[in-house]
Parts: C-alpha cells; structure tokens; sequence
C-alpha cells in the first residue's frame, strides 16, 4: 500500500480510514486519488476504502489539505 502526505503528515490506508471514521479500521484498501476538488478548500481529495465492521464497507474521502472529509456506505 502506498503512503500519502495528508495535512502534512504521511499516513497509510488505515490511517487514513482512521481520520475519516475516527476510529480504526478492520481493514482498508489502498489509497487513490479521488476525482473531486475539496468543497472547502478546492485542494486534492484522496479516497480510500475499509470496513468499520465485518458487515459493512465505507469508502471514505480526505482532503490532503485541510480537516474536511466525507464518506459513504455501500
């Protein structure tokens, strides 16, 4: 899994699943550019995928530059 920088720290797949559920994940997938701009900010959002749960998966977004995320369930 590869590593990104998000406001100004380098994070994993599962820490980032972490900043955006605010707790750890049971797993996360790796973390991929996201094809939006953030709301806030206007910077670049990443996106990465994990389960909270053994019965749910969330794919979760950051903005690499500010506090702003957002994510949905499947």
């Amino acid at each position: 899994m590869s590593n990104r920088v998000v406001e100004g720290r380098m994070v994993t797949a599962e820490s980032l699943a972490e900043l955006i559920e605010g707790e750890s994940p049971m797993e996360a997938t790796e973390i991929e550019d996201a094809d939006r701009e953030c709301p806030d900010c206007g910077g670049n959002v990443l996106t990465v995928g994990y389960m909270p749960s053994v019965t749910s998966f969330v794919t979760g977004y950051k903005c690499q530059d500010c506090e702003w995320h957002d994510s949905e369930a499947e």
